[in-house]
């Protein structure tokens, strides 16, 4: 029942959103908007204000702003009624507005659920504040993700406690970072203690140099086995929660940070993990399995998978100011859109299985599962959601917001539009597209359910 509410709420306010960015748009620019509907198919429930049909639908995996003059047969056999009578274009058709104002009013959708997904997290940021690991050891140094200039970062002790980044005194692991960011002046000192260390590096210009900067520094977490998954190389191989890792192939590791760097490095290979356990030290070796991601050269690259889950390090919770939480809001709506671009990417080119893609099904169970881990957690889940329904209207499949956008790109290039009857094939073709990946999407789900 949670998974079924959740998925409602989810799938109702970003439709909603959606929907009401073309709707304002489309009254902004001075067409008549005929019909607003959540949902697609038969009418179940509506009223009518002025010129407009406010409407709720019968099948609700989507929503539409009918518009005066905007031909689509197939939204027409969609909705369950015919389409208007064909004429020239009336002062307040959508047919007779100019390039920009069509262009405006279909992409007023994606706009708007890009900026619910900034509004989200920026509320997220503002309300709860940002979440820092309560730690101040330092794990490891990623020699990879180090720019130039910044090798001397190698020599910091593993194990110190960071106290200095730049200009700001370290008390979590988020000020090391924020100390990367906001250093001022020409160089970059990281300071610690026990032993007290001072390294100083060039700052660099570009901001995503900062950035490396700070991700390739990674906070102490004991390597210590909080669970393991099952039909994994490590549940498989005999290695059970609470067993301490004290090395890999004879490489001592005594952080999570290491031991994960050490399996990363060793894809398809077997390790010796020597573990204690109980006070007694034992030996187990581990086939490790694959798994690809993206390296920090952007490049896709092979990394061993053991299968292990780490300890998670106490949470803090810093308080940030609404200027501030904008900055986060924004940020983090840039990393997802580059998330799901690059998701995409890898999909085009077959770094993705397919079998990962999923439909209704997927979405109502991971709807169900945030709105049970909190409402922050839901809000989360709720703008990513956003900005994934955002991208995914831009895709140039007539139909869609993007295949629409694509017309008016040829209508510009042109200096006329295509014809009706060309448009309404390609949206013909288009419709049955989009089926298709609504089916193959449910077909994945089907064969996770059956585990197949």
């Amino acid at each position: 029942m949670m998974a079924l509410l959740a998925t409602i709420v989810v799938l109702g306010v970003l439709i909603l959103v959606h929907e009401l960015g073309h709707f304002w748009a489309a009254k902004a620019v001075g067409v008549k908007v005929l019909r607003f509907s959540i949902g697609l198919g038969p009418r179940v429930l509506g009223f009518r204000r002025g010129d407009t049909e406010y409407v709720i639908s019968a099948i609700p995996l989507g929503g539409y702003v009918k518009m005066s003059g905007m031909a689509d047969e197939v939204m027409d056999q969609v909705e369950g009624g015919g389409g208007e009578v064909r004429r020239g274009p009336a002062p307040t058709d959508f047919d007779g507005k100019p390039v920009w104002a069509r262009a405006l009013v279909l992409s007023a959708g994606v706009i708007m659920n890009m900026i619910f997904a900034f509004a989200a997290y920026t509320t997220i940021a503002a309300g709860w504040g940002r979440v820092e690991a309560d730690e101040t050891r330092l794990g490891y140094v990623d020699m990879e993700l180090l720019p130039p200039g910044a090798e001397p970062l190698a020599g910091l002790p593993v194990g110190a406690r960071v106290t200095r980044v730049g200009d700001r005194d370290v008390v979590h692991w988020g000020d090391v970072r924020e100390g990367f960011l906001s250093a001022r002046g020409e160089t970059i000192s990281v300071e610690t203690e026990s032993p007290r260390v001072t390294v100083s590096v060039p700052a660099p210009d570009d901001p995503s140099a900062r950035e490396r900067l700070a991700l390739a520094l990674d906070y102490w977490i004991d390597a210590e086995v909080l669970d393991v998954e099952l039909g994994m190389p490590a549940a498989s191989a005999g290695v059970q929660p609470g067993d301490r890792v004290l090395a890999v192939d004879g490489a001592a590791v005594d952080n999570w940070a290491l031991f994960r760097r050490e399996i990363m490095r060793r894809p398809g290979r077997t390790v010796e993990l020597q573990l204690a356990r109980d006070g007694a030290l034992i030996e187990i070796a581990v086939p490790l399995a694959t798994r690809e991601e993206r390296g920090p050269d952007g490049e896709i690259r092979t990394v061993g998978q053991v299968g292990i889950l780490a300890p998670v390090a106490d949470p803090v919770y810093v308080p940030v100011p609404l200027t501030r939480a904008a900055v986060i809001g924004y940020r983090d709506t840039v990393g997802t859109t580059r998330m799901i671009l690059a998701f995409l990417g890898d999909l085009v080119t077959g770094n993705v299985s397919p079998r990962n893609v999923g439909s209704i099904v997927t979405i109502g169970t991971l709807s169900g599962q945030a709105a049970e881990a909190g409402i922050q957690t839901f809000l989360r889940f709720m703008a990513l959601f956003s900005v994934n329904l955002a991208i995914l209207n831009l895709l140039p499949i007539p139909i869609l917001d993007g295949g629409h956008l694509v017309f008016l790109g040829i209508e510009a290039v042109r200096g006329r539009a295509l014809s009706l009857e060309q448009r309404l094939r390609w949206s013909r073709v288009g419709f049955l597209v989009l089926m298709g990946i609504m089916v193959w999407a449910l077909s994945n789900d089907i064969l996770r359910v059956l585990g197949l």
